[in-house]
């Protein structure tokens, strides 16, 4: 049972820890990233053109993106806490790919484990460009 939803001092905690994700998702930091996400088969990430099934399928993806940078504006970051050790932690975001903006959104479920946070699964997806 949940016996609390967004304690103060989680979703501080939750949020300088995303903004440290955030970090070195922009700056491609592999090993950062990989520390984050939890080191089991039962991970999941859904990115924009692939789906990750396994911690060994996220490495992979990551480390095959040599040089990427991913520069975005956060819009809409939201943490929310249930109780002491899961967190939802979802934002909008806004980037330019060759000078045109594109917007999406990005979802994350973390768990605390002995070792720490980890994000145990991840959506991400840009949202339909406008037809006008």
């Amino acid at each position: 049972m949940i016996n609390s939803v967004n304690k103060p001092a989680l979703v501080a905690e939750l949020t300088e820890l995303y903004m440290k994700y955030e970090a070195a998702l922009c700056s491609n930091d592999t090993a950062v990233l990989d520390n984050f996400f939890w080191d089991s088969a039962d991970v999941v990430r859904f990115g924009l053109n692939e789906n990750q099934y396994g911690a060994a399928d996220i490495r992979a993806f990551r480390n095959s993106r040599a040089g990427f940078k991913l520069e975005r504006e956060i819009i809409n970051l939201k943490v929310v806490t249930f109780g002491e050790d899961s967190a939802a932690v979802t934002l909008e975001f806004r980037r330019f790919i060759n000078n045109v903006e594109r917007r999406g959104r990005q979802s994350q479920m973390w768990q605390r484990f002995p070792e720490g946070w980890k994000v145990v699964s991840a959506h991400v997806s840009f949202l339909e460009e406008s037809k006008e």
